[in-house]
């Protein structure tokens, strides 16, 4: 009984204050957190863009967004690991320059479809169009969703010069009349024809594609 009356010492003090527990849980893993993402801001290779890479278009830009929104990014991802099976499956595999205008990034966590990263130009805008309003048209095994709304789907641009406002202030170096001319851009598109532009444009800077 004298033994569990003593007096807490070492790390029997941390062990029997819960509350101090945590405090230094969060500071060793808030340390450990800096520790690996402070150093990648000094990286050129993570900050700088890939030789050639330019901002979303008007329209590649709504695309994204309408990505997003419809959940692709869910059973796609778009980061080509560096192993022998994906290079010779997707093409080079990603690296950090080409997603330094992206916010958020597409990378998704899991493929119950192929990765996307390169799919750009790979198949026609036709195929494409195919595809997202009814996917066994093109691959008859395919469980993916069909999206037909999207052929019907205006946009009307509103907020279209906004969004590249604001990309402009995390860097995205968008001009003036980039943003000026967003609404025209955009004007009278449908949703699939956005949603196929940015498809087409994915993984393009990079010339060393399957």
């Amino acid at each position: 009984m004298a033994h569990d009356n003593a007096p807490a010492v070492g790390h029997e003090k941390v062990e029997r204050n819960i509350g101090l527990m945590v405090v230094l849980i969060l500071i060793v893993v808030a340390f450990g957190g800096l520790a690996e993402i402070v150093p990648l801001f000094f990286l050129k290779d993570t900050t700088e863009p890939v030789a050639g890479l330019k901002p979303l278009t008007a329209l590649q830009l709504e695309g994204r967004d309408i990505y997003i929104r419809e959940g692709c990014y869910t059973c796609h991802s778009q980061m080509v690991r560096p192993f022998r099976a994906e290079t010779e499956r997707y093409g080079h595999y990603s690296v950090a320059g080409e997603f330094v205008y992206d916010h958020p990034f597409q990378w998704g966590s899991k493929r119950t479809g192929p990765d996307l990263a390169r799919v750009g130009g790979r198949y026609s805008d036709d195929w494409h169009r195919t595809h997202l309003i009814n996917p066994r048209d093109v691959v008859p095994e395919s469980n993916m969703p069909g999206f037909p709304w999207l052929d019907t789907g205006k946009l009307d641009g509103e907020l279209t010069g906004k969004k590249m406002q604001t990309l402009r202030l995390v860097g995205v170096p968008y001009t003036d009349a980039d943003i000026q001319g967003a609404k025209a851009a955009v004007q009278g598109k449908t949703e699939i024809e956005a949603l196929i532009a940015y498809l087409q444009n994915l993984g393009t800077v990079i010339s060393n594609k399957r």
